[in-house]
């Protein structure tokens, strides 16, 4: 039974990392977590089939959504790209120390049932609701790999005594602790923020064990060559690739982008390089 768990876990990953052990995955939360607004920018891509279309065209790995858009828009992401059901989230509208949990919205089975090949869960390692997460995550692992299925912690460290003693939620030391939070729990992939350097970000990846660390790509950097040269330093400290969203659906042709960030991860190429090879600069 060991044997098949692993070698069902071992083949869906593949589904997301290409043989550098690499992927850039596209996240589609964010109409939940922050809110059909953030796709006013370009209001087309609120439609999940077509944001979908576009960036399963220009080549990603993989892509995250909520299980309720995977209903929607599952059918788009085809070929040999994996699908990550993630099961926690939370409103914007919800007041108060309520933004520091995450609540369960759906099982495992309800992720198996859409397709998924991995499932994600997140955790924000030192809020005041520490517990419930790590519990939901606990228990997401467990089933899941019983199943043969491997499980991705988004490893958010943040909450007051984190602002009160570090500052900062993306202070290396914080995002370092996550990650290895991540790994002790069970996470065969990590999501989590960048540290601000390659050098403190190659202390996150040496922290996780192993296990394969991914950058959470956040808000929409103006100049694209800023972010390429984000995930180049991610690369270079070696992490396994990012997962992004407003980085891309936020740009009204999120193809150039997409296409410069693939250079990068998978080529090595200089954010420059990349940039103009895609007409980025």
């Amino acid at each position: 039974m060991d044997a098949y768990q692993s070698v069902g876990i071992r083949r869906r990953m593949r589904r997301f990392f290409r043989r550098n052990g690499r992927a850039l995955i596209f996240a589609m939360d964010h109409g939940f977590e922050h809110g059909p607004t953030d796709f006013e920018p370009v209001w087309e891509h609120v439609n999940p089939k077509v944001i979908i279309k576009k960036v399963t065209r220009a080549g990603v790995d993989g892509v995250m959504m909520l299980p309720g858009i995977a209903r929607v828009a599952a059918d788009e992401v085809r070929g040999q790209r994996g699908l990550m059901v993630k099961l926690t989230s939370k409103t914007a509208l919800r007041p108060g120390d309520g933004q520091l949990l995450q609540s369960q919205l759906a099982f495992v089975e309800d992720a198996i049932k859409l397709g998924a090949d991995a499932i994600a869960a997140t955790v924000y390692w030192g809020s005041p609701a520490e517990d419930v997460m790590m519990r939901q995550f606990a228990e997401v692992a467990n089933y899941a790999h019983d199943l043969g299925f491997p499980v991705v912690q988004f490893a958010y460290p943040r909450g007051p005594y984190i602002t009160e003693k570090y500052g900062r939620k993306e202070d290396y030391r914080v995002v370092m602790y996550g990650a290895r939070a991540a790994a002790e729990t069970g996470a065969d992939m990590i999501k989590t923020y960048w540290t601000g350097s390659k050098e403190t970000f190659s202390k996150v990846v040496d922290a996780a064990a192993g296990v394969p660390v991914l950058l959470s790509g956040g808000a929409k950097a103006e100049n694209p060559l800023d972010f390429l040269r984000v995930v180049s330093g991610v690369i270079e400290a070696g992490g396994a690739g990012a997962v992004v969203g407003r980085n891309i659906f936020q740009r009204e042709n999120p193809e150039p982008m997409i296409k410069a960030l693939l250079r990068v991860i998978h080529r090595n190429e200089e954010p420059e390089e990349a940039a103009k090879a895609e007409g980025l600069l």
